[in-house]
């Protein structure tokens, strides 16, 4: 096995304590804003928004840096449509019957329901795919590991990015989402994780009234 190279550490930038402080409380206060919104604009958004966000997401840390993610950026309404008929037959067998009752008790707040016309609405979908194992040139077969910590860290940083760049977005997870790799042409070595819908919010949008756990619910200090 060949040694692996390391080159020094150069773009790191260390700030004085005040302005780390100053800049991490900033970024708090930003992603504050972020909301999940169910109902989105028409509007056009620039591909090359999407393409800078999910750049972004591909600087994500992984296992082994083997990067095991795959987007998938679907503006073609046709499609979409697909999307959107696949997703809500797969929501309305959830509804009516696999969804456990503790689940539908905790959706019922949020006004949550098979119907999902946000899928054909928003101007981007990207479906959101984490590789089981790669699949080489010479067509061997490699194993990822940690695949889905490590898309769910890229995914994590993508929806950062997109509120980031002035967008919202939401994440939607029928479950399951097989249709996604068929409607998409994507190889069976990819499995769906989550499908990100991404645009500008409608005129109007309203979101839950909720309230985020404190600092001292979500951590403690040792």
């Amino acid at each position: 096995m060949a040694k692996p190279k390391f080159i020094p550490l150069k773009d790191f930038k260390e700030y004085p304590g005040d302005e780390m402080i100053k800049r991490s409380a900033e970024f708090y206060s930003d992603l504050q804003r972020r909301r999940t919104v169910r109902d989105f604009s028409n509007k056009p958004v620039s591909t090359e928004v999407i393409e800078n966000c999910i750049k972004a997401a591909g600087t994500a840390p992984s296992g082994a840096n083997m990067q095991p993610w795959h987007f998938v950026v679907v503006s073609n309404q046709e499609i979409k449509s697909k999307i959107r008929i696949a997703a809500e037959e797969e929501e309305k067998e959830f509804y009516s019957n696999r969804a456990p009752k503790e689940w539908l008790e905790a959706l019922e707040p949020l006004g949550t329901d098979s119907n999902k016309p946000f899928l054909e609405t928003a101007p981007f979908l990207i479906a959101i795919f984490y590789k089981s194992y790669d699949v080489l040139p010479d067509e061997r077969q490699v194993k990822q590991y940690y695949a889905m910590e490590s898309t769910g860290i890229a995914t994590g940083m993508l929806i950062t990015a997109i509120h980031n760049a002035g967008l919202v977005s939401l994440t939607h997870t029928p479950s399951p989402m097989n249709f996604l790799n068929e409607i998409l042409e994507r190889p069976k070595n990819e499995r769906p994780f989550l499908l990100l819908v991404v645009g500008y919010p409608a005129k109007g949008a309203i979101v839950p009234d909720i309230k985020k756990k404190s600092l001292t619910e979500i951590c403690n200090f040792i």
